[in-house]
């Protein structure tokens, strides 16, 4: 935070007049971030934990963690669907929320197909429903926050969910909440307060149609990183930023 509000006072002190065709390094907080500023009347600057996304009329907090940028919350984006019905590649975006109803994807996100998810694009890494800028995770990415919370979950689970030696204490500030999903191939709903899945971007390998993702449970302080999760499941999605 102080290198935040120091951050601040340099841009508020600086003289536009010597910022044309001058570049900016800002170092935050174990990155390199490089800014080219020109004569403008006005400056936009990204930081990741201190600045906020606004996607499709709604803000998302973001969370530096590791060398990576979050999103801080699921993502919920999209045209609700009762859960008896199928998504399809029809230009619209399409989501369910847990039980059908409609203030727990406020609160939760909402849950999505993963070919929903990745706008029916197989490539991994893509950027699917995410806002421009941000992608759908690759398991790699998924990886290597688990190397950054030393495989704790409850690092990541926000304070108040999990019980027992799987209480959140969110020390890393990703604030994931279990928000359960939608069943495959079924308009039912299960583990509300129990779990939480996070669809990653690869495609698994197991000789049926399955993708790879990223589980917590609410009893467990282990992050389980698995293959075999059908890609017909409803499901929760946090984005995170490309890397320029």
């Amino acid at each position: 935070m102080k290198k935040i509000i120091f951050l601040l006072i340099v841009l508020f002190l600086f003289d536009y007049s010597y910022a044309q065709h001058k570049t900016l390094t800002i170092y935050y907080p174990d990155s390199t971030k490089i800014i080219n500023m020109t004569r403008v009347d006005s400056m936009s600057l990204f930081i990741c934990g201190a600045s906020k996304i606004n996607y499709a009329g709604q803000d998302y907090n973001t969370v530096f963690i590791g060398n990576q940028c979050w999103l801080k919350e699921n993502l919920n984006v999209g045209t609700r669907i009762e859960s008896y019905l199928g998504m399809s590649n029809n230009s619209i975006i399409e989501k369910y929320c847990y039980d059908n109803n409609p203030a727990n994807c406020e609160t939760y996100g909402g849950l999505y197909l993963w070919e929903e998810a990745m706008q029916y694009v197989n490539t991994e890494g893509t950027k699917g429903i995410c806002p421009t800028g941000w992608h759908i995770p690759t398991f790699a990415e998924f990886q290597t926050l688990v190397d950054s919370v030393g495989n704790h979950a409850n690092a990541l689970k926000k304070i108040g969910q999990g019980t027992g030696e799987g209480q959140g204490t969110n020390s890393s500030g990703f604030s994931i909440l279990l928000a359960g999903g939608r069943l495959y191939n079924s308009s039912g709903f299960v583990g509300l307060g129990q779990s939480t899945n996070l669809y990653s971007s690869k495609n698994g390998s197991c000789g049926y149609s399955c993708v790879y993702d990223f589980r917590i449970v609410a009893e467990s302080n282990t992050i389980y990183l698995q293959q075999g999760t059908m890609p017909s499941w409803g499901l929760s999605v946090r984005c995170i930023r490309n890397v320029n």
